[in-house]
């Protein structure tokens, strides 16, 4: 209760101060120049005296005129002294003449037309029409239905004390509305912009929606026709349903769907217009507009009210800017009533300003602060994510290491388990030569000769090919053309297809040295037991079942051949039988097959797509 109290009495100080801040006057010229004995012509066309200001009816028709008259007197010593007409407000529009000459029609100025714009008119009488003594001033009020006319003191004197004046009037009722407007429409497309990027924040659209209509609402000048000014009419009401509507989301609430009917008023209110009667709309307008717009503010200050005492300093802000709203619009209403005494001047476009104005800069305050966190989370994302990214590199470099580490150890395995098994076993051979009794030595020398080509071949499997077999066959050719020669065997030499063979990515040395064993275990096989002539080298890439294409090498010999079934797996005691090259072909992926007849044997080897990646190399 007492957190209630402490707000209503705020919104009541603030309400009060704005009617209290009514109470300052605007600049006003000099009082000795306020013209006295003003005379208003009746329907007769006679003239009776009239107190200013003056109000009058509203027209039967949609155009009614008013004629005024005052006469003024200028003293010969003030003949160099250029004189002027000033009238602080006036309602709607104004024609001046100086000795039945017109010299000023506020007409002319289309942006002017306007009754709730306070603007002074102001018009510098030309020197050849005043003269000496006295000089009448015809004053014509054109009054706009549906509008009721006013008409204010009229001062008469020299232009240098009117002008500061008029110029400070202008001011403040013409200069700085314009101002006001013109941020409300830019601050208006604004949040339509950020609306249409953020769909699902209709804050934005509906407040867009209230500030667009009213920058339209400033540009409509009278007279108007029935049908634009029931749609003005109906843009007026309609700014209190879209605040109100904006209000409701503000602070965290879905509108109920019975606030919808808050928008009837103003459709109504534009469809009396489409018929086209200043008196039909006047009527609508009158007990529909004001009630709807002020059931609005009350909904609005309920609202507000209580979202502030829960807590919420944004509708406590708010709250007081809708205050100085209900000021303003209850100054209206007392200085429309004749409550209030004095000029006739209008300030509820000031209140309603300051709520669109407030609440639009709180709207893109929370838009860049959102930016402002979005950045903030993309820049502390990015640290975060070049932290992570120095820490994989660091863990990637480290692991890059240890398979570095790792893969020359393997390679150095397989290096000494193929020295170990390769030149090993042939200097154990040779050792065992040795130490047998009687002439080994050409034993001795082919041991020593077998066990330099098995080191040639560690080292030439050593060589970095980049997945080409053919480097590595070409180099193999070279050393069983010599090796052939000694046993007086021709070598035939075959590559069927360009190129020979596909280049293989995952080609490694230690596939190359079981595949060229492999070789040497097919054409060290005919050397010793086919009685050969020839041996044939073919290599070719053919297209299997599936049509992939494949690698062939195929070695053949035309020797007396043997029987698969019936021979031993091994040959000799070094291991370089039969069973050994179908071991160096299983770890490669390779399919072997080998078929001997009586005209010889021939041993093919169909490559595999892509070689293994690892094996157990025995």
């Amino acid at each position: 209760m007492a957190r209630m109290l402490a707000y209503l009495a705020l919104q009541l100080a603030i309400i009060g101060l704005c009617l209290l801040a009514r109470q300052v006057s605007p600049p006003l010229p000099p009082a000795a120049l306020k013209l006295q004995g003003v005379e208003l012509q009746d329907d007769t066309g006679q003239f009776h005296p009239v107190t200013l200001p003056d109000f009058r009816p509203v027209p039967v028709e949609p155009l009614g005129v008013a004629v005024y008259r005052v006469t003024f007197e200028r003293t010969p010593s003030q003949d160099l002294t250029p004189w002027a007409i000033f009238v602080p407000r006036f309602t709607t529009s104004l024609e001046l003449s100086v000795n039945g000459v017109v010299i000023h029609d506020t007409r002319r100025n289309v942006l002017n037309r306007r009754p709730e714009r306070n603007i002074s008119a102001m018009a510098t009488i030309p020197a050849k029409l005043l003269q000496d003594g006295k000089n009448e001033l015809t004053l014509r009020l054109l009054i706009w239905g549906p509008l009721s006319g006013y008409l204010d003191s009229v001062y008469a004197g020299p232009e240098a004390q009117l002008a500061p004046v008029h110029e400070r009037r202008t001011l403040l009722f013409e200069t700085l509305p314009l101002l006001m407007i013109a941020g409300q429409a830019t601050l208006g497309g604004i949040l339509g912009m950020i609306w249409l990027s953020r769909r699902n924040d209709h804050s934005y659209g509906l407040l867009a929606l209230a500030m667009l209509i009213g920058f339209a609402q400033y540009l409509v000048s009278m007279p108007a026709p029935p049908q634009t000014l029931g749609l003005v009419g109906a843009a007026v009401v309609a700014q209190a349903p879209l605040i109100l509507h904006f209000i409701v989301r503000f602070i965290g609430r879905q509108p109920s769907p019975w606030l919808l009917l808050t928008f009837l008023p103003p459709i109504a209110i534009a469809m009396a217009g489409f018929l086209g009667r200043h008196d039909f709309l006047r009527s609508i307008f009158l007990p529909l507009g004001p009630p709807a717009i002020g059931v609005c503010i009350i909904l609005v200050c309920l609202l507000l009210g209580r979202a502030a005492l829960q807590g919420n300093r944004n509708a406590l802000i708010l709250g007081m800017a809708f205050s100085v709203m209900l000021g303003c619009a209850l100054s209206d209403i007392l200085t429309f009533t004749r409550i209030i005494p004095g000029e006739r001047l209008f300030i509820g476009w000031l209140g309603y300003w300051g709520v669109l104005m407030v609440i639009g800069s709180w709207l893109t305050w929370r838009f860049v602060q959102a930016l402002n966190d979005a950045d903030s989370f993309a820049d502390r994302l990015v640290r975060q994510v070049t932290q992570a990214e120095e820490k994989l590199r660091a863990n990637f470099a480290r692991e890059e290491e240890r398979a570095r580490a790792v893969a020359l150890s393997l390679e150095r395995t397989r290096l000494m388990r193929d020295l170990h098994d390769g030149l090993g076993g042939q200097l154990v051979s040779i050792v065992a030569l040795s130490e047998r009794s009687g002439d080994t030595t050409n034993s001795i020398g082919d041991a020593a000769r077998a066990a330099l080509r098995d080191l040639r071949l560690v080292i030439d499997a050593m060589e970095e090919i980049d997945g080409d077999l053919m480097l590595a066959l070409g180099s193999w050719r070279e050393r069983i053309s010599g090796q052939l020669r000694a046993h007086r065997m021709n070598l035939g030499w075959s590559v069927r297809t360009p190129g020979g063979l596909p280049v293989y990515p995952g080609l490694r040395p230690r596939h190359v040295i079981q595949l060229i064993r492999l070789l040497d275990e097919a054409v060290t096989n005919a050397i010793k037991h086919s009685s050969a002539t020839t041996v044939t080298i073919t290599i070719e890439t053919l297209a299997d079942e599936s049509g992939v294409s494949r690698g062939h090498i195929r070695v053949d010999d035309n020797g007396h051949g043997f029987s698969p079934e019936t021979e031993p797996l091994t040959t000799s005691g070094q291991g370089r039988g039969l069973l050994n090259m179908k071991k160096r072909a299983a770890l490669c992926g390779v399919a072997l097959s080998i078929s001997s007849q009586s005209t010889g044997t021939s041993v093919a080897l169909t490559l595999p797509d892509d070689f293994p990646e690892a094996f157990q190399a025995s």
